[in-house]
């Protein structure tokens, strides 16, 4: 996987953004929930409109993982009141790390979260934190073996299934 490269998404990306989102949200999640809430939240959380105000929202930055001019997965990242929550000046918030199920246990997603720490770095963070779901076991193994550490609950809706996050943060400074 020597030859995957992280980027920057711009807003001639909007296509792109709004198909790996998409599909990589269907494959995380759609085992474990409805059709119609899947549905409600695919047609509702990746619209034009919401990703174009997404990308030219300073706060937030979105990068890709292409491999071969594919992209394979992607990375939100928040700062100061463009976070979904915490809103604290010293913190950085991944939002979505997504990757491609064929690139499952490739570090695909390690590389995503390198990005996402070096950009902690880059804007003096003091922690990074994030919400993963309480049944995405996969996910939250990756963020314990990255030093990440359980502090918080909260709800997330999928369509009209309230469903509860664990917040999890790891301290930089």
């Amino acid at each position: 996987m020597e030859n995957i490269i992280i980027r920057k998404v711009t807003d001639t990306d909007m296509a792109q953004l709004q198909q790996i989102g998409r599909q990589t949200f269907y494959e995380t999640f759609s085992a474990t929930n409805t059709e119609e809430n899947m549905t409600k939240y695919l047609e509702e959380g990746f619209t034009t409109e919401k990703l174009s105000a997404e990308l030219n929202n300073e706060g937030s930055s979105f990068y890709f993982a292409v491999l071969d001019d594919k992209v394979i997965g992607y990375l939100k990242l928040n700062t100061g009141q463009s976070q979904t929550e915490l809103q604290d000046d010293k913190a950085l918030e991944i939002e979505r790390i997504y990757v491609l199920q064929e690139f499952h246990g490739k570090k695909v997603g390690q590389m995503l979260y390198e990005q996402a720490m070096q950009i902690a770095t880059q804007v003096n963070a003091h922690y990074v934190w994030l919400g993963v779901w309480e049944e995405n076991q996969r996910a939250i193994s990756f963020y314990t073996k990255n030093g990440f550490a359980a502090f918080d609950k909260h709800i997330f809706k999928l369509g009209d299934d309230e469903q509860t996050d664990i917040m999890m943060k790891k301290i930089l400074k």
